[in-house]
């Protein structure tokens, strides 16, 4: 990207000043090398969000942000709905409620190296994972709108956890106001068979160990200590979420010129809160957003499961479930005023800070658990939510390292049994159905995560608490 169309406001933070149709500056999160490496396409997409009606404050990016489906991923943009705002299932994007859990395992590195490659293969045999992949679990007509409704409160009715679950998931497992009558009845018959089911693309199912520790009190809140060994989970809603993204795209495409918002960008689509269409797209994607925390309560009984079996007597407590593919409606302090805001996350973590009324009981005081996924190779970090994040980009954070070349470049540089053999090497274990796959999520293709995570501490966006080193990857 061009610094010269930027105006530095600090180590890190860079504005793009508004002009033309801008209703609102952009704001961008990194380090100068971090933006400097950013396509010009993010700067494109980030000025055509601040033309949207209704946004309020600025359109921002995290310090992984690329190049995207009309936002960029890595946008965090806020609307007004007594000011004309609107809700974009671009600003949202497809996989609705692709996030992270992380739960621990109450073993440590030592414990379970004998055991390493066992697992690995258990938790591959009983993780269903790859291109339309199907799980044990088929929903009737009622079951599908149960879940719908119901999200991980749902799963955990059904069997699939406890309540004890609950607590330590964003919305608490289920938000409010899914409409499972807007979902069409194509996004639910995808979704049939995939429950339980981890996909593919970036997502995956990753056990590994806690190597360094940068916030002590953090750490003790949240129960970490080096040595730990962990699982963090990676997906979304799978097939409905799709649906309901391409359904809506479509359907607001055509009737944004009637509501009097003209797209700078098709993939843009929108429409204003307030309307009967934002309105239907606002309780199908709340019943995407279920799906998905119900997705990722089966996927971790599964895994229950499978540590069960290696490793009698294991119990997996949940750390903290977030999402990174959101629309939500929360209270933000805007020119001093509190207003209720609808901020979307487009491939961007909420990051609560400390005192949130949200956040669990026994994290008030540290901040919310911030879920940052490596890439299959690299380093995992928990952060931590801190003071004074809501006023700088409505709770926000980055959710990953940000691809750095697409998959079809990735492919073409390496080849998938090779990097499992490297990776082998290193002494990480990969599991999974597609060669092609692993090829498209090597390691180098993705920016250095260790840089983006500096840059949100350093940014003020949430601070480090502990970095995780993969020990077995289970990728679709």
């Amino acid at each position: 990207m061009d610094l010269n169309q930027l105006k530095q406001r600090g180590e890190f933070e860079w504005e793009l000043p508004k002009t033309g149709a801008m209703r609102v500056p952009g704001v961008i999160f990194a380090s100068r090398a971090l933006v400097g490496a950013m396509d010009e396409k993010v700067r494109e997409q980030m000025a055509n969000v601040a033309g949207l009606p209704g946004i309020v404050a600025a359109s921002y990016a995290m310090p992984d942000a690329h190049w995207g489906y009309g936002f960029p991923i890595g946008g965090v943009a806020a609307f007004d709905p007594s000011e004309g705002g609107v809700v974009s299932a671009g600003g949202v994007g497809f996989d609705i409620s692709c996030g992270v859990r992380t739960l621990h395992t109450g073993l440590k590195l030592a414990s379970i190296e004998a055991a390493k490659a066992r697992l690995a293969d258990v938790l591959y045999a009983r993780i269903p994972a790859g291109v339309g992949s199907t799980g044990g679990i088929r929903l009737d007509t009622a079951g599908m709108a149960a879940m719908l409704e119901g999200g991980a409160r749902w799963a955990v009715k059904e069997g699939y956890g406890t309540e004890a679950d609950l607590a330590h998931i964003e919305e608490h497992g289920c938000v409010a106001g899914a409409d499972p009558a807007a979902v069409s009845e194509q996004a639910k018959k995808r979704q049939r068979d995939e429950m339980g089911t981890l996909g593919s693309g970036n997502h995956y199912l990753e056990v590994q160990v806690v190597d360094e520790l940068f916030d002590e009190a953090a750490a003790h809140a949240f129960g970490l200590a080096v040595g730990d060994v962990m699982v963090s989970i990676h997906c979304g809603s799978r097939g409905l979420g799709h649906q309901i993204g391409t359904d809506y795209l479509r359907e607001m495409v055509i009737a944004a010129p009637a509501a009097g918002i003209a797209l700078p960008d098709r993939e843009l689509a929108c429409a204003p809160l307030k309307s009967a269409l934002g309105q239907r797209y606002l309780g199908a994607m709340r019943a995407g957003i279920n799906c998905a925390l119900a997705n990722r309560q089966i996927l971790t009984h599964l895994t229950r499961h499978a540590f069960a079996e290696v490793f009698p007597g294991a119990h997996l407590p949940l750390l903290y479930d977030v999402s990174h593919n959101t629309c939500k409606e929360e209270q933000h302090t805007v020119d001093g005023r509190a207003r209720r805001l609808f901020v979307h996350r487009k491939g961007a973590t909420r990051a609560f800070g400390p005192g949130h009324a949200e956040l669990p009981r026994e994290y008030a005081a540290a901040g919310q658990p911030v879920l940052i996924g490596g890439s299959m190779g690299t380093a995992s970090y928990i952060l931590a939510g801190s003071a004074g994040t809501e006023e700088r980009a409505f709770g926000s954070a980055c959710h990953g390292a940000g691809r750095a070349m697409s998959r079809h470049e990735a492919t073409r540089r390496w080849h998938g049994r090779a990097l499992i053999d490297e990776l082998a090497a290193r002494g990480i274990l990969i599991r999974s159905p597609s060669w092609r796959g692993v090829a498209e999520e090597a390691p180098l293709a993705y920016k250095d995560v260790g840089a983006v995570v500096d840059a949100s501490d350093q940014a003020g966006l949430a601070r480090k608490v502990a970095r995780l080193r993969p020990l077995i990857c289970i990728k679709g």
